[in-house]
């Protein structure tokens, strides 16, 4: 099946923008809504499948490899700058950045998957992940942008990562794009990170 890559990406900016404004349909647009949705409904099963059995994730490189993350756990992505160490914290924590004006903690995931570190450059980016309880960056070398993904093509992690990096994985793609499991490293208590808070 070929995407239209252009319409998706729209589509993603365009609902990301309406629950950023809070937004409430009138009874007009509820009627059309729920109309809508009837006639989903009433199609052949497998054109619902086609369109419900994907997830929408942000593709991002760390070292060699490809990466994801599901969009509804991504805040937003901004340039990894002015990233201030901290002394005495554990070796995945890259320091802490002002993002908007809260203080976020920003961590070095390469640590949790062996990847050999590196600089951080001018195509390094911040991932802002959020739960209900945590929420903190996570540094990628490049972010490659959103993706739908088939779930039918997520294989299994255990048949191909073993040891520590399994752990944090949903699985990998038949094109070898890593999926990671961001709500088990948002509430993994081993690196729980310091809540954010506002500047006065």
């Amino acid at each position: 099946m070929k995407y239209d890559w252009k319409t998706i990406h729209e589509r993603l900016q365009a609902s990301q923008r309406i629950l950023e404004q809070g937004w409430h349909p009138s009874p007009d647009e509820t009627q059309k809504i729920l109309k809508h949705r009837a006639l989903r409904l009433a199609k052949k099963p497998h054109v619902l499948e086609e369109s419900t059995d994907t997830i929408s994730v942000m593709e991002f490189e760390l070292g060699e490899e490809t990466y994801a993350i599901e969009l509804s756990y991504i805040d937003e992505v901004c340039p990894a700058k002015e990233i201030t160490p901290l002394p005495g914290t554990p070796t995945y924590m890259l320091g802490i950045m002002n993002v908007r004006g809260k203080i976020m903690s920003v961590l070095d995931i390469k640590t949790f998957f062996e990847i050999p570190k590196k600089e951080l450059t001018n195509l390094s980016q911040v991932i802002i992940l959020h739960s209900d309880l945590m929420e903190f960056g996570i540094i990628a070398d490049r972010s490659i942008g959103p993706r739908i993904i088939p779930v039918n093509s997520i294989q299994s992690p255990l048949n191909v990562f073993s040891g520590v990096r399994k752990d944090y994985l949903k699985g990998v793609t038949e094109k070898q794009i890593v999926i990671l499991d961001a709500n088990k490293i948002l509430s993994d208590p081993t690196i729980i990170v310091n809540e954010t808070f506002n500047i006065t």
